[in-house]
């Protein structure tokens, strides 16, 4: 089932997330489809259940996997043996580091995993991207079979929406930075309805640089205030 609507039909300070929900109220979970333009496209998704879990020590081995993935690996770090992906995301996990870990799930199976985090609390980070006030997130769809179907959008609006929007009571800005050259990444992100912003460049050890493109999520926009009503978690 699919809604779309101008955002000139838009109540006085109601968000597009507010507005779909008031048009499909009892229908399911209401998911974004493609907000990149006028008019905004929602969707609800009776076939698959999707969800965020909590990542866990169990899970490495999945995420070992899936950062050597082609389509991941190719924009991925040199963590990706194991001992390293322990390494890097053992701290968080211990309460050594703030950041927030998950799973993606598609009707129970684990798919893909993703982070949040204050940038605040990444000084070097926030110095690079210039963004120190807002929430940043890093996402990964590591098994193949659900790669270019389109679930990427589903997954990244419930962890955005339903994760990480009700954490951060406040917050103006989600903010993501692809590499300039990962097309996929830079579509999922737009049809969420995020905006390019500043090009920067991120040194690596080896001396050289990956260029990086700033996209930027008005939260109040898109999804309200946080701790507002329609802030329900969904599965």
């Amino acid at each position: 089932m699919h809604i779309e609507f101008l955002r000139s039909q838009l109540s006085a300070g109601e968000s597009w997330a507010e507005r779909a929900d008031r048009s499909l109220t009892g229908v399911g979970p209401v998911l974004a489809l493609d907000l990149a333009g006028d008019p905004l496209k929602f969707r609800v998704d009776a076939e698959h259940r999707l969800s965020v879990r909590p990542m866990t020590p169990g899970d490495f081995g999945d995420v070992t996997r899936w950062v050597n993935e082609p389509h991941v690996a190719r924009w991925w770090d040199e963590y990706r043996t194991p001992e390293k992906v322990e390494g890097y995301y053992g701290p968080a996990l211990r309460g050594e580091d703030p950041t927030r870990l998950w799973i993606f799930e598609v009707n129970g199976r684990s798919v893909g995993f993703c982070q949040d985090y204050r940038i605040a609390d990444h000084p070097e980070w926030a110095l690079l991207c210039s963004r120190p006030d807002a929430v940043g997130f890093d996402y990964a769809i590591g098994e193949p079979a659900w790669v270019g179907r389109g679930i990427g959008t589903s997954l990244l609006w419930v962890f955005l929406r339903d994760i990480v929007w009700p954490a951060y009571p406040g917050v103006r800005e989600f903010f993501a930075a692809p590499d300039h050259r990962n097309a996929a990444s830079l579509r999922l992100l737009t049809k969420l309805g995020f905006t390019q912003g500043v090009w920067f460049d991120e040194p690596n050890p080896d001396g050289t640089a990956d260029t990086l493109i700033g996209c930027s999520l008005d939260v109040a926009q898109v999804m309200g205030l946080a701790g507002s009503t329609s802030a329900v978690t969904r599965e």
